[in-house]
C-alpha cells in the first residue's frame, strides 16, 4: 500500500467519521475526511454487491500476490487459508465464493467470533447464517444485517424453519420442535433457550427487522 500503519490508522479514522452507526454510538473518528474519502464511502455502499467481492480480492493480492487466495479476516489477525483445489472456476463462481467468504467474516466479526444463541466462541463450528437465504436475497445477500453468527446447530434449526427470533430478537421453537422437547439433548439445546435474546455486541447494528419478519413469515414452521 506504500503507506506506514500510522497513515493507515489515520485514513480509516477519518473514513470512521462517515458511519453513522459510530456516530450514533458517539465515536466521531477524525475530522478530515477528504472528498474522495467521502466518494468512496458513498460508491462502497451504493455499490456494495459488486465491491465487496473485489475488496476481497484486492486484500488478497495485497496480502499473497493472489487474488484468489483464501484469507481469514479477524480483528486481531488475518490469516492466509489452503487455496481451494479442484478445476479452474468461472468468474461467476469466484466470484460468489469470494463474496460468500467476505460475508461469513464480516458478521462473525460483528459478533466477536461467539454464537448468538449460546456464546460459542470456536470459530470453526460457527455459521454466518443467512436470515433471508442466498438464492432469494439477491439485493441484499453480502449485507451483513441478513446475517446471524450461529453455531453449527442452531444455523440448520434456523434454516430449517424449526427456530426463529421474534421482535425482540427472542429465540422462538416452532411446534414441531417443541414435540420433541422430552428429548434430553433437545431440551438442552433449544428449550433451555427458548425466551433468550440473542447477544449482539453494542457495536454490531444486529439483524434488520424486516429480514427476520420476512424469515418468521416464509421459513419459520413451515
Amino acid at each position: 500500500m506504500e503507506r506506514t500503519p500510522g497513515s493507515v490508522a489515520m485514513k480509516l479514522s477519518n473514513l470512521a467519521s462517515l458511519d453513522e452507526r459510530l456516530a450514533a454510538r458517539g465515536i466521531k473518528g477524525l475530522s478530515g475526511a477528504s472528498t474522495l474519502d467521502r466518494q468512496v464511502w458513498a460508491e462502497f455502499h451504493a455499490q456494495h454487491e459488486a465491491l465487496a467481492p473485489e475488496s476481497e480480492a484486492l486484500l488478497a493480492k495485497l496480502l499473497t500476490g493472489d487474488a484468489d487466495s483464501a484469507i481469514e479476516v479477524q480483528p486481531e489477525a488475518i490469516t492466509v487459508l489452503r487455496a481451494p483445489e479442484g478445476p479452474t472456476e468461472s468468474t461467476a463462481s469466484v466470484k460468489v465464493r469470494r463474496g460468500q467468504r467476505y460475508f461469513r467474516q464480516a458478521v462473525l466479526n460483528a459478533y466477536n467470533g461467539r454464537c448468538a444463541v449460546t456464546g460459542l466462541g470456536i470459530r470453526d463450528l460457527l455459521v454466518a447464517s443467512h436470515i433471508v437465504p442466498w438464492n432469494v436475497a439477491e439485493q441484499h445477500r453480502l449485507d451483513p444485517q441478513n446475517g446471524i453468527a450461529l453455531n453449527a446447530l442452531h444455523d440448520k434449526a434456523f434454516d430449517r424453519g424449526l427456530i426463529t427470533f421474534d421482535t425482540q430478537l427472542r429465540l422462538v421453537c416452532s411446534k414441531a420442535l417443541k414435540d420433541h422437547f422430552a428429548d434430553a439433548t433437545v431440551a438442552q439445546s433449544f428449550q433451555a433457550l427458548e425466551g433468550k435474546p440473542l447477544t449482539v455486541p453494542a457495536e454490531a447494528a444486529g439483524p434488520k427487522a424486516e429480514y427476520l419478519e420476512w424469515h418468521r413469515r416464509e421459513v419459520f414452521g413451515r
